[in-house]
């Protein structure tokens, strides 16, 4: 799967987000402070990792900030993101399924390594739903302006 990673800093857990994906087998573009040659602000590098997944270039991205809200405001306000912040493997779960989420969102602060390898976990092996309930909920956030 293609993951398009963006941090504001290199605080936490941004580093290892970027090395856990790679290990997993997923291949990785960077945004913010894990790309030298961008800006690093999060509202910025947040935008760039969530419209590699609307225009198609990846798959999925992981989004993050001191507290991980910023970078998820900004994500969702790319049409066809759906960024969900996550503290605990239950929400990552959650939002795989009942929202179909394409981005992740992390705090850089309340993040750690082991909380992270729950998350991914839980992300990475959670589908959406079927359920037309569901299905209709996801389709009628897209239509919201």
């Amino acid at each position: 799967m293609r993951f398009s990673i963006s941090a504001d800093s290199l605080d936490g857990v941004a580093g290892k987000v970027v090395t856990s994906l790679r290990e997993r087998g997923h291949e990785v573009m960077t945004h913010g402070a894990l790309n030298e040659a961008e800006r690093d602000d999060w509202a910025w590098a947040a935008e760039a990792a969530a419209r590699d997944v609307a225009e198609g270039r990846a798959d999925q991205a992981v989004v993050c900030c001191w507290t991980g809200t910023g970078a998820s405001i900004a994500a969702n306000k790319v049409p066809g993101a759906r960024a969900a912040l996550c503290a605990d493997a239950y929400t990552a779960s959650g939002a795989r399924t009942w929202n179909d989420a394409n981005v992740l969102a992390l705090s850089l602060r309340l993040t750690s390594e082991v909380v992270l390898t729950e998350i991914l976990d839980a992300w990475l092996t959670t589908s959406p739903s079927t359920d037309a309930a569901d299905q209709a909920n996801i389709a009628h956030v897209s239509e919201i302006n």
